[in-house]
């Protein structure tokens, strides 16, 4: 049986358009729910990874607004609780789902914990916006009294928290996800790229620091061995001229025209470029192979027939 790893976008739980309610919450793991049990029934292991943009910004909102009745939580435990809170919505949905077609396979959700090296680079440059806007004067008392890291954000819109992005390199529990998903488990793990942590001798130390869900899909992929990363989002694979009335979808790329089109700055830096990065160092790393295609395209990208497939 092949095993494959489904990263679910960013805004898997937070359609465009929708309120930010739990019942939209709902609509969207139960949307999901659906793709993930058509790829388990057509025979696969399934290890389902996921984004928390949206809602970790929401919890670091809600710490903002509360802090003067309780202490703000750091960054990584806010991150941990967005593995919670997702990963308890699309474990209901798919167990509905399963329970509804008759399919007997258990689902857990797994709080993942990702290692960054301790000496990343990114540690000394922090360039990733997090949390509310503030006005100048109170990003320089957060800076002051917090230690935050603070930057104006772009268009004048005031300023944000920026932390570091450092690169994962390994998945902690992933000796326990191989086991659970070899004995039948839909697996959810690495929400939001993992709670980063770093090595101080035996010691695992969480940092406030963001992982990019992508790369960490990429991880968790070669660290459960599977075979196959399928990466969902909201279009429907790469594009060459992408926003162009010249726009094609592109629907084989080798490894080696994956990186010449990164490093010609094609794909972009904020949108596809990261997803085409993970699922090269995905393949190149020992994958069979990785997908890019839109949720609802996820079983026929699977069969070969939707989305972006990047093999060596």
């Amino acid at each position: 049986m092949e095993r494959i790893v489904v990263a679910l976008g960013g805004n898997a739980l937070l359609q465009k358009g929708d309120e930010d309610t739990a019942e939209s919450a709902r609509r969207s793991a139960r949307r999901a729910a659906e793709v993930v049990a058509d790829i388990a029934q057509a025979g696969y292991e399934v290890v389902v990874t996921h984004g928390n943009g949206p809602q970790v910004g929401r919890i670091l909102l809600q710490n903002e607004r509360a802090s003067h009745v309780v202490s703000p939580m750091p960054l990584d435990v806010c991150g941990a609780e967005s593995q919670g809170q997702i990963g308890y919505l699309l474990q209901a949905a798919i167990g509905d789902v399963f329970y509804e077609r008759g399919m007997d396979r258990p689902v857990a959700t797994v709080l993942t914990l990702t290692r960054v090296p301790k000496d990343d680079p990114a540690f000394h440059e922090p360039t990733k916006p997090i949390g509310p806007y503030y006005g100048r004067d109170e990003a320089k008392r957060l800076a002051r009294d917090r230690g935050y890291h603070v930057a104006p954000a772009p268009g004048d819109t005031g300023w944000r928290r920026v932390v570091p992005s450092p690169r994962p390199y390994s998945i902690v529990e992933a000796p326990v996800i191989r086991r659970l998903v070899a004995d039948g488990v839909i697996v959810i793990a690495a929400g939001g790229g993992g709670v980063p942590v770093v090595e101080e001798g035996p010691r695992l130390v969480g940092v406030e620091a963001v992982v990019d869900k992508d790369l960490c899909a990429a991880i968790l992929a070669k660290d459960v061995e599977a075979d196959a990363l399928v990466i969902l989002t909201d279009v429907e694979g790469v594009y060459e001229s992408f926003g162009t009335p010249e726009q094609t979808l592109l629907s084989r790329l080798t490894t080696e025209e994956a990186r010449r089109r990164l490093e010609a700055g094609e794909l972009g830096s904020g949108s596809m470029g990261p997803k085409v990065e993970a699922a090269a160092n995905f393949v190149e790393g020992g994958g069979k192979r990785a997908i890019i295609a839109a949720l609802q395209d996820g079983p026929r990208a699977l069969a070969g027939q939707a989305g972006t497939h990047i093999a060596n």
